[in-house]
């Protein structure tokens, strides 16, 4: 299953009610916090259902503040995301609301 991530700022009260909305559609993907203290977090899509995660993601951008960003730079505090970044090919396994 191949995931792609889709990383997004947001104000901090709003985590769980995305964690809610998102993963009410089952099988769209999985949210996980990377910064708790600025609220960043990525959505792991399911390759096949990226295009329904984006129009979930415009509908919320009508609803709460939320910016997608560029990854991080650093990762490595998430054990899940440091697995996801390890190339598979090779042998090395180391706010304002509206």
């Amino acid at each position: 299953m191949t995931l792609i991530p889709i990383y997004l700022e947001i104000c901090p009260p709003d985590i769980a009610y995305i964690k809610f909305v998102l993963e009410s559609y089952e099988e769209v993907g999985i949210i996980r916090t990377i910064d708790r203290n600025r609220a960043v977090i990525v959505l792991l899509a399911v390759f096949d259902f990226v295009e329904i995660a984006r129009a979930i993601i415009k509908s919320l951008q009508q609803e709460i503040t939320l910016i997608e960003i560029p990854p991080p730079p650093d990762l490595s505090d998430d054990w899940l995301m440091t697995e996801l970044a390890i190339d598979p090919a090779s042998d090395d396994h180391h706010c304002s609301q509206n």
